[in-house]
């Protein structure tokens, strides 16, 4: 049974029968017949559909529901009875929004010092992603925004306070200075985030608290891909004080804080609020919840 409500699960996920059965690990035939096989047992119509999936029917979005707290339970029943005593083992997937990558070793060093068995797979998703893959069952964690947009019913530890910056090079506008404003910024070619990206709007709000901006004269959903135009000098980007660190910025590069007005945004974790926890899961939460700074507190 639990097989098979991971075949709806992967279904509804992919939309695509052949998708669906190669993340399954199975032929198409194996998941169609699974599905069916499913039907058959609970006496309902899971799924729309002739030679392609046309959707779920009312009946199998309810039971898609049931299917993730089954399957939840049961992935998690497995970790608990396969966690040794000492060290832990297994694999956690987590997602995190570009801004906050090269924060996530601050969990998982630290993580993987106290329990070196277990491996890792870090995917950079959008906010809102990262609560729908969570919900899917497809990821254990995600590292995200915690009060600028609605989270749901999630668990959530607080890591630290993102505050922003303008990057861009000495001799650029403003690249002299030693802090600037929103309004200042919002005069300026500027290379951003793609609007899905939950740091953009965040930039689109400020600067168009201040002055109505125009569109950037570049957009990607990287932050590496922002860093290396802004590193020709010939542009410049608002981006995170955190990630100013890790970009170990050296002359003509300049990072300058943006200071009127101050906008402070909680990155922390995030998990799905489901009893009992899974080892892994707990052991990372556990991990967040010594990294936390109380209020006010910079990392």
């Amino acid at each position: 049974m639990i097989e098979k409500l991971e075949f709806l699960l992967a279904l509804s996920r992919e939309r695509n029968f052949s998708r669906a059965a190669e993340s399954c690990g199975v032929t198409q035939p194996t998941l169609s017949a699974g599905i069916k096989q499913l039907e058959d047992t609970l006496g309902v119509l899971l799924v729309n559909r002739s030679s392609r999936f046309h959707g779920m029917t009312a009946d199998g979005e309810r039971v898609l529901e049931w299917a993730k707290r089954i399957v939840s339970d049961a992935r998690a029943m497995r970790q608990e009875m396969r966690a040794p005593r000492t060290s832990l083992t297994g694999h956690l997937t987590i997602a995190a929004v570009p801004t906050a990558l090269g924060m996530v070793q601050r969990l998982t060093l630290p993580f993987l010092q106290k329990h070196p068995a277990v491996r890792f797979t870090i995917l950079s998703e959008t906010s809102r992603q990262i609560l729908s893959m969570l919900d899917d069952l497809q990821i254990d964690a995600g590292l995200t925004y915690l009060d600028n947009e609605p989270l749901g019913q999630i668990r959530t530890a607080p890591l630290y306070y993102e505050r922003y910056r303008l990057l861009t090079s000495a001799h650029r506008p403003l690249g002299d200075r030693s802090s600037v404003t929103w309004k200042e910024v919002a005069q300026i070619p500027l290379c951003l985030l793609t609007p899905d990206m939950q740091n953009r709007r965040i930039i689109d709000r400020m600067l168009g608290s201040v002055e109505p901006p125009g569109p950037p004269m570049l957009e990607s959903n990287s932050m590496v891909v922002l860093a290396a135009h802004v590193r020709t000098g010939e542009w410049a980007s608002i981006i995170p004080e955190t990630f100013a660190d890790v970009l170990g910025l050296s002359e003509p590069l300049r990072s300058i804080p943006i200071v009127e007005p101050q906008e402070v945004q909680r990155i922390g974790l995030v998990l799905p609020r489901r009893e009992p926890m899974p080892p892994l899961s707990r052991a990372l939460l556990a991990e967040a919840n010594r990294l936390a700074l109380p209020e006010g507190v910079d990392i």
